[in-house]
């Protein structure tokens, strides 16, 4: 189960899923596998009424966003975001890597009623990302992982909040109530298996826990989809109020189940779109902002934004990344992928051709990216070979 935990396999895993899910798709057998998804295996008497995507993108991808929450947490408390100083350069660089590209794909749909997808090409796929720098930048020091490391967890939290307080219709706060209760009991009860609890200390059994905190788990989940807020946040709110260490051993735990299940399934399905047989001309303009806004706009957000940050954070730290390292970073943000395909399905919602489009327009945008990052991490891989730089070696995010 350790490969799929390795940033490379995860990567390769969610883009053979992707080009898996557009080929059948298109496929004679394609419209029934296509039937098969928007079919709604539905609840009635608990108030669920979700077609198998949406148990797939509202209900699995939770454990994806729980993930992140707890990478988010470990690195603001003990990690590269622990102070201001640290988390204020990759900070700005995300900042930027958000507006360019929401920018570029308003100046395409101004006016239209596909303007609402602004945030689609603002987030980082950041286990792609990893995976893509690993295979490709054996030479590059450690300082460039961890900077993108940190920008794209500020970038994920970003989106989140996005996700929160954008695509939130009509909420129920009885429902959102009932939800913070669960979260915060979660929270609670999570901390009994800290490794000095009086529980563990005592040596009795931990499965009750485990029982009771995902019972917590589910009940929360499902009072924040009743809520009208998107499931997914159940995740996260419950990944940052779980007791770190705890926390930490559950994220672990569960990397291989979303690394090798949960983000190739929701891939697969979220690619699996038909070709619209039309011609350029006739595109929607969502589609040449999204296409654009990834590579183009994270490229020039992170690398302006970035740059004119380190003149201000370098004259405190000594932050040691050049322009050639953030061009790197930027280029890697542009791998939109799992969040872009999430936001892409909650921004057209209500127009179910130009969600097609919008998926053809991130995986063709993420391409590109993934393209134009092989090739920089190739030239600064040599570039650091040339200068001894050992694999993988290179100083700490220094502050």
């Amino acid at each position: 189960m350790n490969f799929l935990r390795s940033e490379r396999w995860s990567a390769a895993l969610l883009l053979t899923a992707a080009v898996l899910g557009l080929l059948v798709a298109n496929l004679s057998f394609g419209r029934g596998l296509i039937e098969v998804k928007n079919a709604h295996l539905d609840l009635p008497w608990l108030g669920l009424d979700l077609s198998a995507g949406h148990w797939i993108s509202d209900g699995l991808l939770a454990v994806f966003f729980f993930i992140v929450a707890v990478e988010l947490k470990r690195e603001l408390v003990v990690g590269e975001l622990n102070s201001l100083s640290k988390a204020l350069l990759p900070a700005i660089a995300a900042v930027g890597g958000v507006v360019v590209p929401a920018a570029i794909f308003l100046a395409f749909t101004a006016g239209t009623e596909t303007a609402e997808g602004w945030p689609i090409p603002t987030a980082t796929d950041i286990a792609f990302a990893l995976g893509v720098l690993a295979v490709f930048g054996r030479f590059i020091p450690t300082r460039v992982r961890v900077f993108l490391l940190a920008l794209a967890v500020l970038d994920d939290l970003i989106a989140i909040l996005i996700i929160a307080f954008f695509f939130t219709t009509d909420a129920d706060f009885a429902s959102l109530g009932f939800a913070a209760i669960a979260i915060v009991l979660f929270g609670v009860v999570s901390r009994v298996l800290k490794p000095r609890s009086a529980w563990i200390l005592s040596r009795r059994p931990q499965w009750p826990i485990t029982v009771a905190l995902v019972a917590l788990w589910i009940v929360a989940w499902y009072f924040v989809y009743q809520s009208g807020v998107h499931a997914t946040i159940a995740g996260v709110a419950l990944g940052l109020v779980m007791a770190r260490r705890p926390g930490g051993r559950a994220a672990h735990a569960l990397e291989p189940v979303s690394n090798g299940v949960i983000l190739p399934l929701f891939a697969f399905t979220a690619a699996m779109v038909p070709i619209p047989q039309v011609s350029p001309s006739e595109l929607d303009p969502a589609f040449w902002g999204i296409a654009l806004a990834l590579p183009v706009g994270k490229l020039i957000g992170i690398l302006l934004a970035g740059g004119l940050g380190g003149l201000v954070v370098r004259r405190s730290s000594g932050t040691p990344l050049t322009l050639r390292d953030l061009a790197v970073v930027g280029a890697l943000g542009g791998i939109g992928f799992t969040v872009s395909l999430l936001m892409n399905e909650l921004a057209f919602a209500d127009l179910p051709g130009v969600i097609d489009q919008g998926t053809l327009a991130v995986l063709l945008g993420s391409g590109l990216a993934i393209v134009v990052s092989i090739v920089a991490l190739t030239l600064q891989s040599r570039r650091y070979r040339r200068l001894g730089e050992r694999p993988g070696a290179g100083g700490a995010f220094a502050h």
